[in-house]
């Protein structure tokens, strides 16, 4: 895991194994990964997106500094830092 963004595809997964693969993603992120692409999907992904929005925002985590809407309403974004 060695680039600054990691896409983790949550399709078909449960709220309980989506929450446990983005944990360990969290886990394994380098310094390097700045951002975490989490593709849930719109129409199914609705109840893994309010998850995220439940278990990783308002400093929740400590690697996740804030949430990014993704370029469309199936993917949400993990900020671990700020790039620019």
């Amino acid at each position: 895991m060695l680039s600054g963004i990691i896409e983790l595809d949550l399709h078909k997964m449960n709220k309980s194994q989506a929450k446990t693969a983005i944990d360990n993603v969290l886990q394994k992120a380098g310094g390097s990964v700045y951002r975490i692409r989490l593709i849930h999907g719109y129409h199914g992904g609705t109840e893994l997106k309010r998850m995220i929005l439940d278990e990783y925002s308002y400093g929740r985590h400590e690697k996740v500094i804030r949430i990014a809407n993704g370029s469309n309403q199936g993917i949400t974004e993990l900020i671990l830092k700020e790039f620019y």
